[in-house]
Protein backbone atom coordinates (compact mmCIF):
# COMPACT_ATOMS: atom_id res chain seq x y z
CA UNK A 1 0.00 0.00 0.00
CA UNK A 2 1.02 3.22 -0.71
CA UNK A 3 2.19 5.64 1.97
CA UNK A 4 -0.47 7.81 1.71
CA UNK A 5 -3.07 4.77 1.90
CA UNK A 6 -1.66 4.05 5.19
CA UNK A 7 -1.84 7.94 6.29
CA UNK A 8 -5.28 8.31 4.97
CA UNK A 9 -6.48 4.83 6.86
CA UNK A 10 -4.94 4.94 10.14
CA UNK A 11 -3.60 1.72 9.77
CA UNK A 12 -0.16 1.23 10.11
CA UNK A 13 2.41 -1.81 9.93
CA UNK A 14 3.64 -3.14 13.27
CA UNK A 15 6.82 -2.49 13.74
CA UNK A 16 9.90 -3.99 12.35
CA UNK A 17 11.70 -6.54 15.07
CA UNK A 18 15.46 -5.45 15.76
CA UNK A 19 16.90 -8.30 12.97
CA UNK A 20 14.66 -7.11 10.15
CA UNK A 21 15.47 -3.59 10.91
CA UNK A 22 19.37 -4.26 10.53
CA UNK A 23 19.05 -6.50 7.20
CA UNK A 24 17.02 -3.35 5.31
CA UNK A 25 19.04 -0.95 6.91
CA UNK A 26 21.91 -2.83 5.48
CA UNK A 27 19.58 -3.12 2.20
CA UNK A 28 19.08 1.03 1.90
CA UNK A 29 22.43 1.64 2.88
CA UNK A 30 23.26 0.02 -1.15
CA UNK A 31 20.51 2.23 -2.52
CA UNK A 32 17.75 -0.09 -2.16
CA UNK A 33 14.34 1.73 -2.91
CA UNK A 34 12.25 -1.26 -1.73
CA UNK A 35 14.34 -1.59 1.68
CA UNK A 36 13.73 1.86 2.07
CA UNK A 37 10.00 2.14 1.64
CA UNK A 38 9.68 -0.73 3.98
CA UNK A 39 11.70 0.82 6.71
CA UNK A 40 9.09 4.04 6.00
CA UNK A 41 6.35 2.32 6.29
CA UNK A 42 7.12 -0.47 9.69
CA UNK A 43 8.01 3.43 11.31
CA UNK A 44 4.46 5.41 10.39
CA UNK A 45 2.98 3.95 13.94
CA UNK A 46 6.11 5.85 15.48
CA UNK A 47 4.56 9.04 13.62
CA UNK A 48 1.05 8.33 14.88
CA UNK A 49 2.72 7.86 17.96
CA UNK A 50 4.62 11.47 18.19
CA UNK A 51 1.92 13.45 17.08
CA UNK A 52 -0.42 12.65 19.96
CA UNK A 53 1.84 14.86 21.37
CA UNK A 54 0.53 17.90 19.11
CA UNK A 55 -3.22 17.03 19.56
CA UNK A 56 -3.61 20.26 20.82
CA UNK A 57 -2.05 22.43 18.36
CA UNK A 58 -5.52 23.37 16.29
CA UNK A 59 -4.39 21.22 13.81
CA UNK A 60 -5.97 17.95 12.27
CA UNK A 61 -4.11 14.77 13.57
CA UNK A 62 -4.33 13.63 9.48
CA UNK A 63 -2.09 17.36 8.34
CA UNK A 64 0.16 16.05 11.48
CA UNK A 65 0.44 12.77 10.74
CA UNK A 66 1.49 14.05 7.21
CA UNK A 67 3.71 16.53 8.59
CA UNK A 68 5.46 14.22 10.73
CA UNK A 69 5.82 11.33 7.75
CA UNK A 70 7.95 13.62 5.79
CA UNK A 71 10.19 14.75 8.43
CA UNK A 72 10.32 10.18 9.00
CA UNK A 73 11.40 10.41 5.04
CA UNK A 74 14.12 12.83 5.68
CA UNK A 75 15.03 10.19 8.44
CA UNK A 76 15.45 7.49 6.31
CA UNK A 77 16.79 9.08 3.72
CA UNK A 78 19.82 10.39 6.24
CA UNK A 79 20.15 7.61 8.66
CA UNK A 80 23.71 6.14 9.78
CA UNK A 81 23.92 3.77 12.06
CA UNK A 82 27.01 4.10 12.21
CA UNK A 83 26.99 7.09 14.57
CA UNK A 84 25.83 4.40 17.04
CA UNK A 85 21.87 6.02 17.46
CA UNK A 86 18.84 3.79 16.53
CA UNK A 87 16.84 4.52 13.82
CA UNK A 88 13.73 4.74 15.92
CA UNK A 89 15.41 6.91 18.37
CA UNK A 90 16.61 9.34 15.50
CA UNK A 91 13.64 8.82 13.63
CA UNK A 92 11.23 10.03 16.26
CA UNK A 93 13.80 13.71 16.76
CA UNK A 94 13.34 14.05 12.76
CA UNK A 95 9.37 13.51 12.98
CA UNK A 96 9.24 15.98 16.15
CA UNK A 97 11.70 18.74 14.50
CA UNK A 98 9.20 18.40 11.18
CA UNK A 99 6.16 18.85 13.31
CA UNK A 100 7.68 22.29 15.41
CA UNK A 101 9.05 23.62 12.36
CA UNK A 102 5.65 24.07 10.89
CA UNK A 103 3.83 24.89 13.85
CA UNK A 104 6.56 27.38 14.64
CA UNK A 105 6.02 28.55 10.92
CA UNK A 106 2.30 28.56 11.00
CA UNK A 107 2.60 30.82 14.31
CA UNK A 108 4.95 33.20 12.90
CA UNK A 109 2.50 33.35 9.77
CA UNK A 110 -0.42 34.28 12.49
CA UNK A 111 0.91 36.84 14.28
CA UNK A 112 -0.94 39.93 14.28
CA UNK A 113 0.41 43.73 13.84
CA UNK A 114 -1.43 46.43 15.97
CA UNK A 115 0.10 49.39 14.14
CA UNK A 116 -2.16 51.45 15.70
CA UNK A 117 -1.91 50.59 19.17
CA UNK A 118 -0.78 53.31 21.45
CA UNK A 119 2.91 52.28 23.18
CA UNK A 120 3.87 55.78 24.26
CA UNK A 121 3.22 59.67 25.03
CA UNK A 122 5.47 62.02 23.57
CA UNK A 123 6.62 65.49 25.40
CA UNK A 124 2.57 66.87 25.05
CA UNK A 125 1.47 64.10 26.62
CA UNK A 126 -0.10 62.65 23.45
CA UNK A 127 -0.25 58.72 22.64
CA UNK A 128 2.43 57.53 20.26
CA UNK A 129 1.60 54.90 18.11
CA UNK A 130 3.58 51.98 17.31
CA UNK A 131 3.96 52.81 13.79
CA UNK A 132 4.64 56.50 14.46
CA UNK A 133 7.27 54.80 17.22
CA UNK A 134 9.13 52.99 14.62
CA UNK A 135 8.98 56.00 12.08
CA UNK A 136 7.89 53.21 9.01
CA UNK A 137 7.53 54.42 5.33
CA UNK A 138 3.48 54.37 5.50
CA UNK A 139 3.60 52.53 2.27
CA UNK A 140 5.90 49.82 3.36
CA UNK A 141 3.15 49.52 6.46
CA UNK A 142 0.69 49.41 3.72
CA UNK A 143 2.68 46.64 1.76
CA UNK A 144 2.94 44.56 5.16
CA UNK A 145 -0.15 44.63 5.38
CA UNK A 146 -1.71 43.65 2.13
CA UNK A 147 0.68 40.63 2.44
CA UNK A 148 -0.61 40.01 5.64
CA UNK A 149 -4.32 39.42 4.71
CA UNK A 150 -3.28 37.52 1.37
CA UNK A 151 -1.47 35.31 3.51
CA UNK A 152 -4.30 34.67 5.86
CA UNK A 153 -6.84 34.58 2.52
CA UNK A 154 -4.29 31.58 0.90
CA UNK A 155 -4.84 29.67 4.27
CA UNK A 156 -8.23 29.74 4.50
CA UNK A 157 -8.71 29.32 0.77
CA UNK A 158 -6.43 25.92 1.45
CA UNK A 159 -8.34 24.40 4.15
CA UNK A 160 -10.75 23.80 1.09
CA UNK A 161 -8.44 21.32 -0.43
CA UNK A 162 -8.34 17.41 0.24
CA UNK A 163 -5.70 16.81 2.75
CA UNK A 164 -3.64 15.20 0.02
CA UNK A 165 -4.02 18.12 -2.28
CA UNK A 166 -2.97 20.73 1.06
CA UNK A 167 -0.08 18.39 1.58
CA UNK A 168 1.66 18.59 -1.86
CA UNK A 169 0.84 22.61 -2.30
CA UNK A 170 1.96 23.32 1.19
CA UNK A 171 5.59 20.92 -0.04
CA UNK A 172 5.62 22.57 -3.46
CA UNK A 173 5.27 26.12 -2.69
CA UNK A 174 7.38 26.27 0.39
CA UNK A 175 3.94 27.54 2.28
CA UNK A 176 5.26 25.26 6.09
CA UNK A 177 8.91 26.50 6.23
CA UNK A 178 10.15 27.89 3.76
CA UNK A 179 11.98 25.22 1.08
CA UNK A 180 10.15 24.44 -1.71
CA UNK A 181 10.36 20.56 -2.93
CA UNK A 182 10.50 19.27 -6.55
CA UNK A 183 7.29 17.13 -7.63
CA UNK A 184 10.28 14.53 -7.59
CA UNK A 185 10.71 15.05 -3.74
CA UNK A 186 6.87 15.53 -3.08
CA UNK A 187 5.93 12.24 -4.88
CA UNK A 188 9.25 10.53 -2.32
CA UNK A 189 7.45 11.94 1.05
CA UNK A 190 3.77 11.12 -0.13
CA UNK A 191 5.19 7.35 -2.08
CA UNK A 192 3.33 8.41 -5.05
CA UNK A 193 4.08 9.09 -9.01
CA UNK A 194 5.46 12.46 -10.31
CA UNK A 195 2.88 12.55 -12.45
CA UNK A 196 -0.14 11.17 -10.12
CA UNK A 197 1.76 14.11 -8.07
CA UNK A 198 1.52 16.66 -10.94
CA UNK A 199 -2.23 16.19 -11.32
CA UNK A 200 -3.33 16.21 -7.75
CA UNK A 201 -1.55 20.02 -7.92
CA UNK A 202 -2.58 20.78 -11.39
CA UNK A 203 -6.07 20.45 -9.84
CA UNK A 204 -5.21 22.17 -6.49
CA UNK A 205 -4.10 24.84 -8.32
CA UNK A 206 -7.41 25.36 -10.29
CA UNK A 207 -9.53 24.92 -6.95
CA UNK A 208 -7.62 27.70 -5.06
CA UNK A 209 -7.87 29.99 -8.33
CA UNK A 210 -11.48 29.52 -8.68
CA UNK A 211 -11.68 30.20 -4.90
Amino acid sequence: MPLVGYVSNNSFPQPLSAEEEKKYVKRLLRGDEVARNILIEHNLRLVAHIVKKFESTGYEIDDLISIGTIGLVKAINTYNPNKGTRLATYAAKCVENEILMVLRGAKKNRREIYLSEPVALDKEGNEVTLEEFLGTDPDAIYEEVVRRLAEDSLWQKLKRLTRRERAIISARYGLSHGRKLTQHEVAACLGISRSYVSRLEKKALEKLALG
